[in-house]
């Protein structure tokens, strides 16, 4: 398959400053556990380049220390992430010195991550088209990550800006002395190639030299990501298969005497019940399991992300021998520290001898890195002037679906149910009778606690940029109540998919009957009954007009039946104005209720 290949050795390898903290208070400083867990484990006791040798000889053995993490989205604030497993954690200037702590003592090495580094990003990073996340990244020292959906959210050309620098095209520098200068880190995307040629927009691979050992790197983001982002902005690109793509690579690589292969892939996994201890592997599902069933032996090790749950699993690849899987959450807050071992005789990894921990990114165990901090400084008066001004009040706080907040887009949620009214009250005038709001597009929580000095129940703009920072246009147009009923039916998710339901935010007066069965992490089956519009059976054959952003009118997320409506569209306008009008009009706003749907 024809990839854009990438040099074999891009940059020159950073030593690590040697500190003197053991494995034993190296913990202790962090307050992490530094034993691997693998519950899922089929112990093969040997890697995939044959028989393991009786006696390691002094030297023939290379250690190498990988540092993962995936789905930062921009947050570089410490105040954002949030807390997991009831510790405050992750931040930029926290997660930098978590990965400075864990290189301490390792000679070779490499942070690396799994998407989704930029895009769906709180305000401080998106209001600048994420030039903040990746200063930030660049200043981790951020060797090389696949691109992720939310690396698409502003479409092809702007994710190679964003790679190569350059100022915006419409809001130019935001320091005119210091242009934007690009990410020093290589973003893959292997299986993302362009109709026409059969090019990948960035390589499709990189390899670092270890000693003498070669070992490549494979970053792919999910297949289904032309489902997950706008369609303007990746027309003329196709997202090939995870498992057909990584599995041709292989030869390529071996070609060049590579070995040693992890994949860096945006797709995900959950364990049941979610989020699970964040060393285990208990019930895992998703597609990853599926994908790990079918990538090559040689594949040694896969890092993945996009679900924004944690796990360590060891799972058998196909020729029955274990294989690291892991995900280090979200925003930040954990670190996967893989331990690869080398072995000079084969060029390849030794299984039986390398391991995997998640740490995780405790605020309160670690000081804060003053280079981030300075980051942080050098963006913040532009984020005061754009992003403090009030725009409403709440009475409380207006959450997603799941516990934590966020952790579940399967279940009816306040916050989603506020945009649609938002969305309802902002195209009444088009003759909007409906709203629905897809829940990714939903990216935190409005709280009621004030953040800073805006005093409590303040919305500000910047919040309400953290809250729906996409930029989507809001479109109007007529549906059957076949139609309203087919895309109710849609929020079951295709068989495989990262998250089996997601349930979608209705607008006031919009009530239905739900039914749906999960088995196995899939959605087998759905029910739509009952379905009223402001106490009146809903017509099948009646015509109602509906208003949804463009990402959903154009079929995204798997709801494809708003994508096949073909109705005259009206233009809404800009989905955040929408927003803070409707706040700015309804202050202060209470909390939407949850009871529009009725699960059975």
């Amino acid at each position: 398959m024809p990839v854009h290949p990438a040099p074999s050795s891009p940059r020159l390898s950073r030593r690590r400053v040697t500190a003197g903290l053991g494995a034993l208070s190296l913990s202790l400083a962090l307050g992490l556990s530094l034993a691997p867990s693998a519950i899922a484990k089929n112990d093969g006791g040997r890697g995939n380049s044959g028989s393991t040798p009786a006696v390691d000889a002094p030297g023939q053995l290379v250690d190498l220390q990988l540092l993962a993490f995936n789905d930062y989205h921009g947050h570089l604030e410490a105040s954002t992430p949030g807390s997991i497993y009831g510790v405050p954690a992750g931040g930029a200037e926290y997660l930098a010195t978590a990965l400075a702590t864990l290189r301490e003592g390792n000679k070779y090495s490499l942070t690396v991550a799994a998407g989704d580094l930029i895009g769906g990003s709180p305000a401080f990073s998106g209001l600048f088209h994420d030039e903040p996340s990746v200063e930030s990244l660049n200043a981790m020292e951020l060797d090389v990550s696949s691109v992720g959906n939310h690396e698409f959210d502003e479409g092809v050309t702007e994710l190679l800006r964003m790679q190569d620098g350059g100022c915006h095209p419409v809001d130019g520098c935001y320091f005119p002395d210091e242009p934007y200068p690009g990410a020093d880190f290589q973003w893959l995307s292997a299986n993302v190639v362009e109709e026409a040629t059969g090019d990948t927009p960035l390589p499709g691979y990189w390899v670092k030299k270890i000693n003498s050992i070669k070992v490549g790197f494979i970053g792919m983001t999910l297949e289904a990501t032309d489902t997950l982002v706008a369609a303007a902005g990746i027309q003329g690109y196709d997202f090939l298969d995870e498992i057909e793509t990584a599995n041709a690579l292989v030869p390529e690589l071996e070609a060049q005497g590579v070995d040693a292969i992890v994949v860096l892939l945006h797709e995900g996994a959950s364990q049941t019940p979610p989020p699970g201890d964040v060393n285990a592997c208990v019930g895992i599902t998703g597609p990853v399991v599926a994908i790990n069933d079918g990538l090559d032996p040689q594949i040694d090790a896969m890092i993945t992300g996009h679900t924004h749950l944690p796990y360590n699993c060891l799972l058998a690849d196909p020729a029955g021998d274990p294989r690291l899987v892991t995900s280090a959450y979200s925003y930040g807050r954990v670190v996967t520290e893989m331990n690869l071992v080398l072995d000079k005789r084969t060029n390849d990894v030794r299984r039986d001898l390398s391991t995997a921990t998640n740490h995780l990114v405790d605020q309160g165990s670690l000081q804060p890195d003053p280079t981030q901090t300075s980051i942080i400084a050098k963006w913040q008066p532009l984020y005061d002037a754009a992003g403090t001004t009030p725009v409403g009040t709440i009475t409380a706080d207006i959450v997603r679906g799941g516990t934590p907040p966020g952790s579940d887009r399967g279940v009816e949620s306040p916050a989603g149910n506020l945009v649609a009214d938002a969305q309802l009250w902002s195209t009444s005038a088009s003759g909007a009778q409906i709203a629905f709001m897809n829940p990714g597009g939903v990216r935190s929580d409005l709280r009621y606690a004030q953040s800073g000095t805006e005093g409590d129940g303040v919305v500000t703009f910047g919040e309400a940029f953290t809250f729906q920072p996409f930029g989507n246009t809001l479109v109007t147009y007529a549906m059957t109540g076949a139609q309203i009923v087919s895309v109710l039916e849609q929020q079951c998710q295709p068989i495989g998919s990262s998250r089996p339901f997601l349930h979608l935010g209705v607008s006031a007066g919009f009530t239905y009957d739900l039914q749906k069965t999960i088995a196995g992490g899939n959605c087998t089956a759905v029910t739509i009954s009952n379905v009223k519009l402001n106490g009146v059976p809903l017509d099948l054959a009646g015509t109602y007009q509906v208003t949804v952003n463009n990402f959903l009118a154009d079929g995204g997320d798997n709801f494809t039946t708003f994508g096949a409506v073909t109705t005259p569209r009206l233009d809404g306008g800009n989905d955040l104005l929408a927003m803070t009008n409707y706040l700015g009009t309804f202050s202060p706003v209470a909390p939407p209720s949850t009871d529009r749907v009725n699960e059975l």
